[in-house]
């Protein structure tokens, strides 16, 4: 089942894809794609609609971002050896938190705006993790009960705010633009095997990031339960689980992203996302 959410911004209505990639309407049955909606029971009853029973949406629309009302981005760093290793880092004995501002995640076509005084933008295709049930002490063997489904995140990064500024990652990674998240919100009965996903990223058409997250250091089950550890974790928190090798920080001689640029990206059945950058 693959569920999004379509309209102007911050009016986006709950919708999902048929059998035949028609979008349909779902206002008649839940009111967004958020919160209680991700819990189990809510998410049978959407399975067991008739999707191409329901009002088809027409024209060219904006997806927004396929989870509204997301309380936490939470992302993971250096979760992929060979990208730890172009970065000159070190793959980390637990895994690296940080957070991203809720107010950066925008839909999956929106714009990227590179923020004043930013002299390294970078890019980084994500899994991202919607959690689906309140995970609190969970263990490894019940982390998967807690997970709603996956979805495309690029984790735009400004390097020079992110090392260079003092303090933690979380000022390069948190201006507005910096999370688009979508198209889809893909159930997790549809992807049997998370840790088996091919994603990529091209800018102006060159591939940069090509990878699989079968090379993660931390796979989903792990992070799951790693962080209901230190913080509850409630439907619609995301977690963006790291990056394969590829961004524009490891090329020789680094390669950022400016005005004008086209970043597109996906990740193996649950599709891609579009961006224009332009200055903020």
């Amino acid at each position: 089942m693959k569920l999004l959410r379509y309209g102007a911004p911050g009016k986006e209505k709950p919708g999902g894809l048929d059998a035949d990639g028609n979008l349909r309407d779902l206002s008649s049955h839940v009111p967004d794609i958020a919160g209680d909606v991700l819990l189990p029971d809510s998410l049978s009853h959407l399975k067991a609609l008739d999707f191409a029973a329901l009002p088809r949406v027409e024209g060219n629309v904006r997806l927004g971002p396929c989870v509204g009302g997301t309380g936490k981005f939470i992302c993971i760093g250096l979760n992929y050896s060979d990208h730890a290793a172009e970065t000159g880092a070190t793959v980390p004995p637990e895994p690296i938190i940080f957070m991203k501002a809720t107010s950066a995640i925008v839909g999956p076509n929106d714009t990227i705006e590179i923020p004043r005084d930013a002299l390294k933008t970078d890019w980084e295709v994500e899994l991202g993790v919607v959690i689906g049930k309140t995970a609190k002490y969970v263990s490894e063997r019940d982390a998967m009960d807690h997970v709603a489904g996956y979805c495309v995140i690029n984790d735009v990064s400004e390097r020079a705010f992110q090392a260079e500024r003092e303090g933690q990652w979380t000022k390069g990674k948190s201006a507005d633009t910096f999370g688009p998240t979508g198209p889809w919100l893909v159930s997790a009965d549809e992807i049997p095997d998370p840790q088996a996903l091919r994603l990529w990223l091209e800018v102006n058409g060159h591939r940069y990031q090509n990878g699989s997250t079968a090379t993660m250091v931390y796979g989903v089950r792990y992070l799951v339960a790693y962080l209901s550890r230190f913080m509850s974790l409630q439907p619609g928190d995301i977690i963006s689980t790291g990056t394969p090798p590829g961004v524009g920080l490891g090329q020789k001689p680094p390669v950022y992203l400016k005005p004008g640029d086209v970043v597109t990206l996906g990740i193996e059945g649950l599709g891609n996302q579009r961006q224009d950058v332009v200055q903020g």
